[in-house]
């Protein structure tokens, strides 16, 4: 859930359907898991996509846009209240006749009740390290690694989670703050790098709260302290060389799927020209990405913020399909 201060997000995200569903099991509540398993034609979300329910009704998650939520949250009630996990097909060829999606697809649903805790909580724990994780969903239970135990249903499901986006966000100013509250609405993992100043503290009461960590700058000789890895965005928004000359050649040295600064196609190539001129190679160099976002030619902090994460969540989409 949210921390305090935190922008509302905007829907859940994987790792939180298993984290409420972790939480509901460890305050007694009966909990089902439900898995899209199987599509048939057009479909609003993507298989492995999941709910968590308890007998009392709470949910998290969803599989459309509420035509069948109230239709799944019954189903899981039956199935708690029978110990017995089962596949349920809702839309087209579906037995429920008056549970139809808009878009004429199929979906097909596992619906596990009861769930090991221990092993979702070992799925969080790597999740929360970065760390991908493969579990095998059948009617009788989650195991990690796709291995279970005893015979079990032939129709298992290998789900994959993937590490949550993180964004290193570095800059100043609304253009700073626009984008970092954008993301931390998307769900990412935000962590914030901004020049120390009066500024800065109006900023660091702003994001307070929010952002996982805020790294004030204090001298450009001293690099912060940031690691990157493979699920990790690194997106300048400064408009102030000095600190940008500063920071671009130690950041581009991390780990990361995607680096990129904001500025004009000019001020790209002003920028490598500075890179090169500093002894930064040019492997490195290739990495940064200029005229960042989607949106050409931005002039305010909303759109501009909007333009970029839409491109960085893109990249993060490609890499997740990618590493499938």
């Amino acid at each position: 859930m949210p921390k305090p201060g935190q922008s509302r997000l905007i829907a859940a995200t994987p790792l939180m359907v298993i984290e409420q569903a972790c939480a509901w099991l460890a305050a007694g509540e009966a909990v089902a898991l439900v898995t899209l398993v199987g599509i048939e034609g057009a479909a609003s979300r993507a298989l492995g996509t999941q709910m968590a329910i308890t007998g009392s009704g709470q949910h998290i998650g969803s599989f459309s846009g509420g035509c069948i939520e109230a239709a799944i949250v019954a189903e899981a009630q039956r199935v708690l209240d029978a110990g017995a996990g089962r596949t349920v097909r809702y839309g087209a060829g579906s037995p429920y006749i008056d549970v139809r999606l808009p878009c004429g697809g199929g979906l097909d649903l596992m619906f596990t009740p009861y769930p090991s805790a221990k092993v979702l909580a070992g799925a969080i724990t790597l999740l929360r390290q970065r760390q991908p994780v493969r579990l095998c969903i059948r009617h009788e239970g989650v195991w990690p690694d796709g291995d279970s135990d005893g015979d079990g249903d032939a129709g298992g499901f290998a789900l994959r989670l993937w590490p949550p986006l993180r964004i290193l966000a570095a800059g100043q100013g609304e253009d700073l703050t626009a984008f970092v509250h954008l993301a931390l609405a998307h769900g990412a993992r935000v962590e914030v790098l901004s020049p120390a100043g009066p500024q800065t503290n109006a900023l660091a009461d702003t994001l307070a709260g929010t952002a996982d960590r805020h790294h004030r700058l204090t001298h450009t000789s001293q690099p912060p302290a940031i690691t990157g890895d493979d699920w990790t965005a690194i997106v300048f928004l400064f408009h102030d060389h000095d600190w940008e000359d500063a920071l671009l050649p130690y950041t581009l040295r991390q780990r990361a799927f995607y680096h990129g600064a904001i500025g004009s196609q000019r001020t790209h190539a002003a920028r490598l020209a500075r890179l090169e001129e500093a002894g930064c190679d040019a492997a490195l160099r290739g990495l940064l990405k200029g005229h960042i976002g989607l949106i050409p030619a931005t002039r305010d902090p909303a759109t501009l913020a909007i333009s970029v994460l839409a491109e960085v969540v893109a990249g993060y989409a490609a890499l997740c399909a990618r590493a499938a």
